[in-house]
């Protein structure tokens, strides 16, 4: 299949929220509590509430910067590609990467909607947070209709409130909403308890998918304080099997027979050999450990509620027929450092290379559209949707990287996880 007749859909990229995020969608108290962007004697912006920098992680917007400068420290806007937060200039960056269609994770609110849970005036919190959920899905997603999958984040410090969220975006034609991989992490009740049901519920009456992203426990993959930061870049992605394990062994699939929920940015080549282990651990052990799938396996519960996701995984494609083939989806993850932008489609061919037409349609768009209730092609003609077109209309989008001469602030030498708690504003 040439490249130039792919037709991508990320299911996951993220947004940096601009500064004018809140404005005019808040009651003037409300407004006066509301996170602003506040400049630091060395030049970068934070964002800052309730009179709190909070913590970012510059890798987060690195997309066109030279490798050289990525780090750990904030960035100013200045120094960000402009398609990390105007959603003008990311539509052209999608096009120049081929790229039809992206589901965005915040960055402000925290992968979870943290970041409003932790202000004591709960009234100010809900408002604040419907008010994000109203800018993603009207103000970013709805500028260019078929071209972005809202994404809603969640109320967790309540969960009646979750559901209430989840059915009235939904009513907006948003079905997706990101959720913590391990709730217990955050504070919160566990997959295991059955706190979560009334937002479970929810989701799987109004067909949203809860996306899990790796690190939306809050915390980092760290073997040792002094071990290079490779050593949790490489790890990150494999440790959603904790997840994994998680809900393939609490109640959760077996009470709600229509939920989704998505390992975002977790890959799939590891995902055989885990679906073999809970098979044999069902089989050999649910004598004494009680536990009861009825007529089917642990692995086959796995494949009818888990969607899975990854960016680059040639291995995954090798073993993909132990997944469930209408499940398997493809991301970009854009402006992260571990993005393929862009050269995305590229990319993607290298792996795909030799899979069967109708599959690389289900894996690179077709899953996407059904599972994530998202119909591009009400808005743009399907030959106007691959990459051969998009970038068609890109010819004066410039992607060679640029440097803006700042270096990159942490210390010289190894960056550690002890750099990354720091620079995390945690110890541990």
């Amino acid at each position: 299949m040439p490249v130039d007749d792919l037709i991508l859909v990320s299911v996951d990229d993220h947004v940096v929220e601009p500064a004018n995020l809140f404005e005019g969608r808040l009651s003037a108290k409300v407004a006066e509590r509301a996170p602003f962007i506040e400049v630091m004697e060395n030049g970068r912006e934070v964002w800052m509430f309730e009179g709190h920098p909070l913590p970012n992680v510059g890798l987060n917007a690195v997309a066109g910067r030279v490798p050289e400068e990525y780090g750990l420290d904030p960035l100013a806007f200045s120094e960000m590609r402009p398609g990390c937060y105007d959603i003008d200039e990311r539509i052209r960056d999608m096009n120049v990467n081929g790229v039809l269609g992206s589901l965005n994770f915040p960055s402000l609110a925290g992968f979870t909607g943290q970041l409003f849970s932790t202000c004591d005036d709960k009234d100010v919190a809900i408002e604040l947070l419907r008010a994000y959920n109203d800018w993603h899905i009207e103000d970013w997603c709805g500028a260019y209709p078929g071209r972005m999958i809202p994404l809603a984040v969640p109320p967790i410090w309540d969960v009646q409130l979750m559901a209430d969220e989840v059915r009235r975006t939904a009513a907006k034609g948003c079905h997706a909403v990101t959720f913590s991989e391990n709730p217990e992490k955050l504070g919160l009740p566990s997959w295991h308890s059955d706190h979560w049901d009334p937002f479970l519920q929810a989701c799987a009456e109004t067909s949203t998918v809860i996306c899990l992203h790796i690190g939306s426990s809050s915390q980092t993959v760290i073997t040792a304080m002094d071990a290079p930061i490779d050593t949790m870049i490489t790890l990150q992605p494999m440790n959603i099997v904790q997840c994994a394990a998680d809900l393939v062994w609490s109640p959760v699939f077996r009470k709600f027979d229509g939920l989704r929920i998505a390992l975002s940015e977790g890959g799939i080549g590891w995902i055989p050999y885990f679906l073999e282990r809970i098979d044999y651990t069902y089989q050999r052990h649910r004598t004494w450990t009680n536990q009861d799938f009825g007529d089917k396996l642990p692995s086959q519960v796995f494949n009818e509620h888990v969607l899975t996701c990854f960016i680059d995984d040639a291995v995954g494609m090798e073993v993909r027929h132990h997944l469930n083939g209408d499940h398997i989806h493809w991301e970009c993850d854009y402006p992260h450092s571990d993005s393929t932008w862009p050269n995305a489609p590229e990319m993607a061919m290298k792996y795909l290379e030799g899979v069967p037409r109708d599959e690389i349609d289900k894996i690179t768009h077709l899953n996407a559209m059904r599972n994530f209730s998202y119909d591009p092609f009400a808005h743009i003609p399907r030959d106007q949707a691959t990459v051969a077109a998009l970038r068609a209309q890109a010819t004066d989008v410039v992607t060679t990287p640029v440097s803006h001469g700042t270096g990159k602030f942490q210390d010289d030498g190894i960056v550690t996880a002890m750099t990354l708690a720091e620079r995390m504003g945690r110890k541990g």
